[in-house]
């Protein structure tokens, strides 16, 4: 007689309710899938060892390769700053270049010329060999090439930027503001700053005796190419700049009160450090930085907000981000280490009766919290399809490259309450470059083009960036007329 097997005994209520909980406890959710390109980035920084570092960031979701692109002994001393222009005009057969400037206490420009296409990994040959003997990867270019040097300036040079990728300003410690053509490098005009008069030695003046502190702190350009303000060593006040006529065209003194809500006192310099232009609400306006905070103005020239708000620290480098077609965010980096992104927005500024009013913090990305405790030397953002790559570097030697969504920055904007700043997007990755940085520069690389071998002849390249460079002085000309 067959044995009949026993059946099991139906669950009770309760051992399906605890197994549908120990189901939901232990399902994963996974992650959204990026489906978005990789991307390369190349970084430029400069530092005190007098070394231009040239390495690429490919990003590729959350994930980031480093690799070294070129090592330039470029100057004599410290590197004060360095300067990207846009990439050259597509051309058939021809790679497209950007060129690269950078100033140093030496009273030198250096101007080269580097590919604007990702490098092409090498699996052959001695680039090959040296890549496979070297500790870190090595994607070496040959395009990637000295042009020349700017000798115009008679002392430190402390800011350098590319209007278009036919003109660049340069600004000097020599109280000048010089316009070089690219096309053949000459001077077309020359900006000539008032030098500060001697009112009293603050605390730091560094002034030979009897003399003053003089020089060009920082300078920034209108996006119409017309205007540009300029803030000097030794005076309380910026300068507006016709670039049309290259004449002044105004002088906008800072206020007792206004010093004092920034930090600033009778035994402190109480001069601009840096200026950046940017747009909130639909129209322009100017940041103008202290030593240890910034103040945004109108397109009126009235102080507006300033923008650390409680939270002082020393400030090192800001600039505008765009997360809109006119609206933007300032993102400044800090001592602490941070780069901290504040909204200036009329609804978003807290009003203080009697006192100038603070932008709203939006959030931040690096400090303590996340590990970063040297000063942030500079940073750059670069955009990419509703993302945000932040680079930042200091002192240390150490490149952050960060990723924060655009959709993020606006989100954390509206919901903002004006408390701590929150953490924003995520770390990709750092590069240790074993050189003190103090300047820093990227732009996102352009696709290999097809059919353009790597071998091509340099000559015909400078050619055609010469005769468009011709072409782009024309078209700024009759954009000015």
């Amino acid at each position: 007689m067959a044995k009949r097997k026993r059946r099991a005994a139906a669950p009770t209520l309760e051992e399906s309710k605890a197994e549908a909980v120990q189901k939901k406890k232990t399902k994963v959710v996974e992650p959204l899938k990026d489906d978005a390109e990789p991307i390369t980035l190349q970084i430029v920084s400069g530092s005190y060892d007098q070394v231009l570092h040239g390495m690429t960031a490919r990003i590729a979701g959350d994930s980031v390769e480093f690799a070294d692109t070129f090592l330039f002994s470029a100057h004599n001393s410290a590197i004060r700053c360095v300067a990207i222009s846009p990439a050259s005009a597509p051309a058939p057969g021809q790679t497209q270049k950007v060129f690269l400037a950078s100033g140093s206490t030496d009273e030198r420009i250096n101007i080269y010329s580097l590919s604007a296409h990702e490098p092409q990994q090498k699996t052959r040959g001695s680039a090959a060999a040296l890549t496979r003997a070297s500790a870190r990867p090595i994607l070496e270019n040959r395009k990637n090439r000295e042009v020349g040097t700017l000798l115009h300036h008679g002392a430190t040079i402390t800011g350098l930027h590319f209007a278009t990728r036919g003109k660049l300003l340069s600004a000097s410690e020599d109280s000048t503001v010089a316009v070089a053509r690219t096309r053949d490098w000459g001077v077309l005009s020359t900006v000539r700053v008032p030098r500060a008069k001697a009112q009293g030695r603050p605390s730091g003046d560094t002034a030979a005796l009897g003399a003053a502190p003089t020089g060009v702190n920082g300078f920034a350009v209108h996006p119409s190419l017309k205007l540009m303000i300029s803030v000097s060593r030794g005076e309380r006040c910026m300068r507006l700049w016709n670039l049309v006529t290259g004449k002044k065209a105004g002088v906008l003194s800072f206020g007792r009160e206004l010093l004092q809500e920034v930090g600033e006192s009778r035994h402190t310099s109480g001069e601009g450090r840096r200026v950046a232009w940017g747009s909130a609400d639909g129209s322009d306006e100017f940041a103008v930085g202290f030593e240890r905070d910034v103040v945004v103005f109108g397109m009126d020239s009235v102080p507006k907000c300033r923008a650390l708000g409680s939270a002082r620290t020393k400030v090192h480098q800001f600039c505008y981000v765009a997360v809109g077609d006119e609206t933007s965010l300032l993102a400044i980096s800090t001592e602490d280490g941070r780069i901290v992104f504040v909204s200036t927005r009329e609804e978003h500024l807290a009003r203080t009766s009697g006192r100038l009013g603070s932008a709203r913090t939006v959030g931040q990305v690096g400090g303590r919290e996340a590990g970063v405790t040297g000063r942030i030397k500079d940073f750059v953002a670069v955009h990419d399809n509703g993302v945000v790559h932040v680079v930042g570097a200091g002192s240390e030697g150490t490149v952050r490259v960060w990723r924060v969504a655009v959709e993020e920055l606006v989100a954390a904007a509206d919901e903002a309450t004006g408390g701590e700043a929150r953490m924003l997007g995520r770390l990709l990755g750092r590069y240790e470059t074993q050189n003190r940085i103090t300047c820093l520069a990227a732009y996102r690389m352009l696709p290999r083009a097809q059919g353009v071998a790597e071998s091509s002849d340099d000559e015909s390249d400078a050619e055609a960036d010469e005769g468009q460079d011709e072409d782009e002085d024309e078209d700024e000309e009759e954009h000015q007329e």
